[in-house]
């Protein structure tokens, strides 16, 4: 919900382009973790590949390619345009996830012992 609040009411220079990446991320993760069993950290690192992949494809203006272009949904979803930084939010929000997991875990660790 916040980042679809993010995406049609925030018109800024920070807190869209690089928090909402940062989050987005993030969501990205829990929705393959919910259905997928794994280890998080593959999934994590699934998820980076699956963002970085998306943000290469904004550099080739996938969206215009498929003829999407005209669609603000689809612009939104794919994204219009490449960016050094959106690489670097992603890797935050990778970070994040990893680091929660691992909170995640040692709590696991200290109930069981």
């Amino acid at each position: 919900m916040i980042e679809i609040l993010i995406a049609l009411f925030v018109d800024d220079k920070i807190i869209r382009p690089y928090l909402g990446d940062t989050i987005v991320v993030i969501l990205i993760y829990c929705f393959f973790r919910s259905f997928l069993k794994g280890k998080a950290r593959l999934i994590a690192i699934g998820t980076l590949l699956f963002s970085y992949t998306i943000e290469i494809l904004q550099y080739f203006n996938f969206v215009e390619v498929l003829g999407l272009g005209h669609y603000k949904l689809a612009r939104i979803i794919l994204g219009n345009s490449f960016s050094w930084l959106d690489m670097l939010s992603y890797t935050f929000g990778f970070i994040i996830v990893v680091w929660l997991d691992k909170i995640q875990l040692n709590k696991r660790e200290v109930k069981v012992s």
